[in-house]
């Protein structure tokens, strides 16, 4: 009989066949990331071929972080959407066990890779401070989607899955604390709220909130992998 880790190992060797890695590049004005331009498009697939030894390692990095994903094929889907060294993420490590993540789509493994990282000791020890329970799951609003930045013609960071949206979290003690309407809801509320953004703005390059703007209004946006300062709004 094969031992989990065994298992886990065949998986991800399996898995680093199929996959490619591409940093989503660049900063743009308002917080999102732009992707390639369609014409980039072979240097991009050179570049992914180039990375496949960090992917490896983000690879292996996310399955000793205990987090439940499989690897995703690469994707060249349309001008500037692209699943490139993505992950489909079912569940993440706690300190006590697993967190359940629903509605969330292929991620880049880098930022799925902050991602778990900041569940497990922004959020969940936010959640412990705040409101004495620990985290049960957290609710996201999707990831990939082939889009614009909004008001825009440039493509957003949720067309190559590097960002992912987050409505709200479930506790273990039954408590739902939802962005739309615990943003300016009990003191509580908003200060868990508040730790969870902060906590983001020290993992991810871009953070937004409902101080941002009206699109922001139920959710947080976050994306890339911070290297240097965020941009946290």
């Amino acid at each position: 009989m094969r031992s989990p880790i065994l298992t886990m190992s065949i998986s991800l060797a399996s898995a680093f066949a199929l996959a490619g890695c591409s940093l989503v590049p660049g900063s743009s004005g308002g917080g999102d990331r732009s992707d390639p331009s369609p014409a980039s498009r072979g240097e991009g697939m050179q570049s992914a071929a180039l990375a496949r030894p960090a992917l490896n390692q983000c690879l292996t990095d996310l399955g000793r972080a205990g987090a439940d994903f499989s690897p995703l094929p690469d994707r060249y889907i349309s001008d500037g959407c692209t699943n490139l060294g993505t992950v489909q993420m079912r569940a993440l490590a706690g300190d006590r066990g697993q967190f359940a993540v629903s509605n969330l789509g292929p991620v880049t493994c880098p930022v799925s890779t902050a991602f778990a990282a900041w569940v497990r000791y922004g959020v969940d020890r936010a959640a412990r401070a705040v409101f004495g329970s620990p985290l049960a799951s957290v609710r996201t609003m999707g990831s990939y989607s082939c889009r614009n930045v909004a008001g825009t013609g440039r493509r957003s960071a949720h067309a190559s899955a590097a960002a992912i949206d987050i409505g709200g979290f479930e506790l273990e003690d039954g408590r739902h604390v939802d962005v739309l309407t615990g943003w300016n809801g009990s003191r509580e509320e908003r200060r868990f709220l508040r730790l969870v953004q902060q906590s983001a703005c020290k993992r991810f390059d871009t953070v937004l909130g409902p101080d941002y703007n009206a699109a922001h209004h139920d959710h947080l946006h976050v994306e890339g992998v911070i290297d240097g300062e965020s941009y946290c709004r």
